[in-house]
């Protein structure tokens, strides 16, 4: 999120000659493979596009990383899994509800064939400073929170463990330490959020910290329309626990920082 900045570099990794013109030239210790359409309604209608990025460069991306002596993690989701049987750990067998789960799953498999030594790093839905609100699926709700005029149901259904992008760079760098410490460490890991929340109590949440009202929001119980979600994919964290690894950013704390500056803009 927000990564447009002076001094970054822009290739496009659905091209495997720009990918590894970079890669020769910089001979990085580990990669972090974040580039993913990680819209399930999109990823829908947009399938075999999608599974370009998701699937193609990223088994691409794993097997010029292993040419050049790089480590790699990819960050992949808790979507892998039907949120049927929470808390997943990393050896339960995923089985994605959408097409996003499936390419997500699927470049996992790609990543760790093509390079032995690759990391998995499964993550919940993400959170932090964006550019426009629609850049992240919490973020955006501050847009429903606002418009108190406009009576309208959020859904209170599926389970979802939100995680500030700053928990998420902590838990990557302390594991891209333990990586290049330890060369046999590969594999799945796995962060979920530690707050359980639903989209309405989000929504309360942002209007809490905002002071802002949420009376016109009403809780929707029913499963949210659109791609299928997972009811509860709440992930084991032991893995990297074990690793004496760990990042935690309290949802309020975090969504007030993110949001605060664009209630300010329009007040």
């Amino acid at each position: 999120m927000n990564c447009h900045r002076p001094g970054l570099e822009k290739v496009d990794i659905t091209i495997p000659s720009q990918v590894k013109a970079v890669l020769e030239r910089e001979q990085p210790n580990c990669i972090i493979h974040a580039a993913a359409e990680r819209a399930p309604d999109k990823v829908e209608n947009k399938y075999d596009e999608t599974r370009n990025l998701n699937v193609t460069a990223s088994e691409n991306l794993a097997t010029l990383a292993r040419s050049v002596g790089s480590r790699i993690i990819y960050i992949s989701t808790d979507y892998v899994f039907d949120g049927s049987h929470p808390p997943y750990r990393v050896d339960d067998v995923p089985e994605p509800l959408n097409k996003y789960g499936i390419t997500k799953l699927e470049g996992e498999k790609a990543v760790l064939a093509g390079h032995p030594d690759a990391a998995v790093l499964r993550v919940p839905i993400l959170y932090g400073p964006v550019e426009y609100l629609d850049e992240s699926a919490v973020t955006t709700l501050l847009r429903t929170v606002q418009a108190s005029d406009t009576p309208t149901t959020v859904s209170n259904y599926e389970k979802r463990y939100p995680m500030h992008v700053a928990a998420v760079a902590d838990i990557v760098c302390q594991l891209v330490t333990k990586l290049l410490q330890n060369p046999s460490l590969n594999g799945i890991f796995q962060w979920s959020g530690q707050e359980q929340l639903t989209k309405y109590d989000m929504c309360v949440a942002i209007a809490e910290v905002l002071s802002l009202q949420h009376s016109h929001i009403t809780p929707d119980n029913k499963p949210a329309p659109g791609a299928p979600r997972p009811y509860d994919s709440r992930m084991d964290n032991s893995r990297l626990e074990e690793l004496n690894i760990s990042a935690h950013v309290p949802f309020k704390e975090g969504i007030r920082e993110c949001l605060q500056e664009w209630v300010s803009q329009e007040q």
